[in-house]
Formats: C-alpha cells, sequence, structure tokens
C-alpha cells in the first residue's frame, strides 16, 4: 500500500489538519495587523521559534513573578502538627458519633471496619506563635518562628482519597493522565523570566518519589515544552547535559546549529508542534551546560546561609533544595516544586506517628523557615509564592495497626502560603472540636489552584487550552479565588 502514500507530507494533510494546527488564520493574522502584534508569536511552539526563556503578559498584573511549592508527598497529619483540638484530647479513646462516618468513605475501609473508629488525641504539645497567635506543634520549632510571615490555610478539601490520583488531582485538577500540572499551565501562561534555566523545574528528596511519578510534573496535551524538568541533587544536575569526551564548545554548538536547522526545515514541511520544542530545547540545554552547574554551585553563599538552612555541603537534602529554590527564582525560573517524602503514617513499619513523624518534620522545620527568611531578607518574597501542602489530611479517628496511624482524609487538610501578595500572620478557615471536617471558609484544591494562578497574573477561567473539541483548564469547570487571604 506504500504507493499509494504521497512522498511529499504536505500531501497527506487534510483541510481539518490545517485548520487544528496551523495555530493561525486570516482573523487571527489581520488582528494581529491592526493592533501591530506578530500573529506568529516567537514564543510559541506552533511557529517554529519556540523559545523557553521568553516570558508572556498574564491576563493582569500578578503580585507574584515566581512560585515555590513545597509538596509534602503522603498527606502529613494536620493533626500532629497545625490543628489544636482539646476536645479531641480529652474524647481520645472513644468511639467518633456516627454523624461523622455515616456515608463516608475512607482510603482502608478494612481498618475501620474491624471496629468501630475511635478517636485519637495527638501526643503533642502545643503553642501559640506570634503575633498572629497561631498554633503550631513542637514538631516545627523553627516553622514557629516565622509564622507571622504566613498565612495558614486549616480547611482544604479534595476529592480523591488514595495517594496517586489524589497527588495528580492536587497537581492538575484531574485525577485522570494526561492533563497538564500547574507548573505547565503557568509557563504556558506566562512564560519564564529566564533564559538559560527551564521555567518549571522539579526535584524529589525523602526515601522515594511521589507515587504517579512524571506525570505529576508532566505537560499532558500541552507541548512538551511546558513540562517539568527533574534537577537531580547529585552528580550531573540534570542527566545527559555534559557533552561528551574530547567534543569542544565550538563543535558543539556547529551541531546544534546543523540540528536545529534540520528540524526546522522539517517543521517547515509538517508543521508538528513538537519539532520546535526540540529546537528549544537543544538550545536551552546548550546555554544549560554552563547556567545548570553554577546554579548548583553553592561556593558563592556564605556560611550563615548554609547553616540557616542547615545545609551540608555535597550531601543531597531537602535543605540543598530550598537553597537552590531560592537561586532558580533569583534566576528568573517561574515554576518550583520539591516533593519531600515521607507523610504517609498509617502506624505500619515506618509510618509511625512518633519516631516516623519527627524524622519528617526535622527533615523540613529548618529549611521552609529559612526559605522565608531568606526570601525576605533578600526583598524576594513579595514577588515569590511558597506554597506548602500534601494531597490530603489525616483523620482525627485512628488505625488500628503495628502502632496507631491515621487514615487518609479528603474533608479537611492544613496547607499554608507566603509572600506573593498574600497576607501574612493569619489563620484562615476553621474546622470543627474533632478536626473531621470545616465548619467556616471551606477550601477546595481548586480554589488554591485559581489563587495560585490568580497572583500569577493568571484569570483561571480564561487560561485554557483546546484539546480534542473541549477548551480545557486547571481548575476544570471549578475553583475560586480565595480573596480573603489576598493582602
Amino acid at each position: 500500500m506504500n504507493e499509494f502514500i504521497p512522498e511529499n507530507p504536505i500531501l497527506n494533510r487534510t483541510r481539518r489538519h490545517f485548520f487544528r494546527d496551523c495555530g493561525l488564520g486570516l482573523g487571527s493574522m489581520a488582528l494581529g495587523t491592526l493592533t501591530g502584534e506578530n500573529p506568529v508569536r516567537g514564543d510559541n511552539p506552533l511557529s517554529g521559534k519556540a523559545d523557553l526563556g521568553l516570558q508572556r503578559k498574564g491576563h493582569f498584573p500578578g503580585k507574584a513573578k515566581s512560585v515555590i511549592y513545597l509538596f509534602m508527598a503522603g498527606g502529613p497529619s494536620q493533626l500532629e502538627m497545625f490543628e489544636y483540638k482539646p476536645d479531641l484530647q480529652k474524647r481520645s479513646g472513644q468511639s467518633i458519633p456516627d454523624s461523622f462516618t455515616e456515608g463516608r468513605r475512607f482510603a482502608f475501609m478494612d481498618t475501620f471496619s474491624r471496629e468501630k473508629p475511635k478517636l485519637l488525641g495527638t501526643q503533642r504539645k502545643f503553642a501559640r506563635h506570634g503575633q498572629s497567635g497561631a498554633y503550631v506543634s513542637e514538631l516545627l520549632p523553627e516553622f514557629a518562628r516565622v509564622v507571622d510571615d504566613v498565612a495558614i490555610l486549616k480547611t482544604v478539601a479534595t476529592d480523591v482519597f488514595n495517594h496517586a490520583p489524589a497527588k495528580l488531582f492536587a497537581n492538575t485538577g484531574s485525577q485522570q493522565f494526561g492533563r497538564p500540572s500547574m507548573g505547565s499551565w503557568v509557563t504556558y501562561g506566562i512564560g519564564s523570566e529566564s533564559r538559560d534555566l527551564p521555567g518549571f523545574v522539579v526535584m524529589q528528596s525523602g526515601p522515594r518519589g511521589p507515587r504517579g511519578g512524571a506525570v505529576n510534573w508532566g505537560s499532558g496535551f500541552l507541548p512538551t515544552a511546558y513540562q517539568g524538568v527533574p534537577l537531580r541533587s547529585s552528580g550531573d544536575p540534570i542527566l545527559n547535559l555534559a557533552s561528551p569526551e574530547n567534543i569542544t564548545p565550538s563543535q558543539q554548538k556547529r551541531a546544534v546549529e546543523a540540528i536545529a536547522a534540520l528540524n526546522r526545515q522539517r517543521m517547515e514541511t509538517t508543521g508538528d508542534p513538537e519539532i520546535a520544542t526540540r529546537v528549544a530545547a537543544y538550545e536551552m540545554a546548550f546555554r544549560m551546560q554552563t547556567s545548570a552547574p553554577e546554579l548548583v554551585d553553592f561556593s558563592g553563599e556564605s556560611q550563615a546561609t548554609l547553616a540557616l538552612y542547615g545545609v551540608e555541603p555535597g550531601k543531597p537534602s531537602f535543605a540543598s533544595q530550598c537553597l537552590l529554590a531560592r537561586r532558580m527564582v533569583e534566576r528568573g525560573v517561574r515554576f518550583v516544586q520539591i516533593y519531600h517524602s515521607e507523610w504517609d503514617h498509617h502506624g505500619g513499619p515506618g509510618q509511625t506517628l512518633n519516631k516516623d513523624l519527627d524524622v519528617s518534620c526535622r527533615d523540613i522545620d529548618r529549611p521552609m523557615a529559612a526559605l522565608i527568611t531568606d526570601l525576605k531578607s533578600r526583598g524576594l518574597l513579595d514577588e515569590t509564592l511558597v506554597v506548602w501542602g500534601g494531597e490530603f489530611g489525616r483523620t482525627p479517628m485512628g488505625e488500628i495497626r503495628e502502632n496507631i496511624g491515621r487514615n487518609h482524609h479528603i474533608d479537611t487538610a492544613v496547607m499554608w502560603m507566603a509572600g506573593g501578595g498574600v497576607k501574612p500572620g493569619i489563620v484562615h478557615g476553621k474546622t470543627d472540636e474533632f478536626g473531621f471536617a470545616p465548619v467556616e471558609d471551606r477550601m477546595h484544591i481548586h480554589d488554591i489552584q485559581a489563587t495560585i494562578l490568580h497572583q500569577l497574573g493568571l484569570e483561571h477561567t480564561k487560561l485554557t487550552y483546546r484539546f480534542q473539541g473541549r477548551d480545557f483548564r486547571l481548575t476544570d469547570i471549578e475553583g475560586q479565588v480565595i480573596s480573603k487571604i489576598l493582602a
């Protein structure tokens, strides 16, 4: 049958292909002429001139220029860290009233079906801190010192109670594979200020990566130019970035230019937007051979700064990644996401609410407090939105395992934000006496996503991408900006 297939790929294109892929039209070309704008945008992968370092205007001026998202993979227990509940302490060991659990589902129903779930008080001591008087437990003594720079959100709900789909939901707005991550939506919407580093960078710390893996920072149906780029904590910061031995920079530059010319020629023939992404990736990688090693070189940082974060030179850690995040936003990176594990404290081996939770909190306490302090001292906090949270919260009832733990809980979780136009020193939202469900100012994951986009100057209902005949967006058909927490 090959004899019936035209050799020229253009002859395989139908009118439908043309109107779907060309990214142009007589109307848009005419409008571009009237407004003085070039309809073939140089930052559009469809144009064949994609540049991953170009920034674009948002829908309105944003308060924040960049985001650092500290994602606690596994679902941190708000009841051990931020939710002081005296009534839960008093009634610990008693069965929770049926009115709380009737008709509700939990991730591990077997642990609740063996016997009626009982309330579980915490062994942690709480105290008020700062002028805001926010409660923080003894697990986070360093974070307690910066609580007046933070907005604590106590009533964040989600729809999904198993880890991998819940992480997808928190990061992409959907529990289905194939949707773009938040960092991809952001860089698609407003690009990046950095020409020498990716606009969206991902790091991982802890014993293992997040469930679901790379789909959490993938670009989905957006051009792959907007997917997150993993940065390693040791060795070469990015795999396959170093030049082969005996290849000089001038030789490599000529090779990159030759490959780019061939790719552009192919782009002109086929109109495939992924070829434009490939061209931009080659060019970015060439520039990053200088910028990436400089980024991870801490020799220019003072000993006081290293001590502030708790960085041990040469040792991969959440602390070094927080310092890297600050260095990245200084260099114009738009979206930095750090995944830290392990926060899945059911009570089994390695999942206890005492020793293992202590380890997780020690890993993050000083670095995240240092990040806020460091950004503030450098005048960067006002334009950098720092976000902390996981995929869901934990139940006020205990699980009967080797040790007592807590089950997944979608009704409420605690997150916090700092900088980027968010009111400092506030606590927003209130839960019932057991910390089971919101009673004031319920927030949803889609509201969090809408608020993050808003602070960057993006209207979440207008940031859309047409795919398979439908306009998709990060917040799907939901989401409201949480205006009460904005300065």
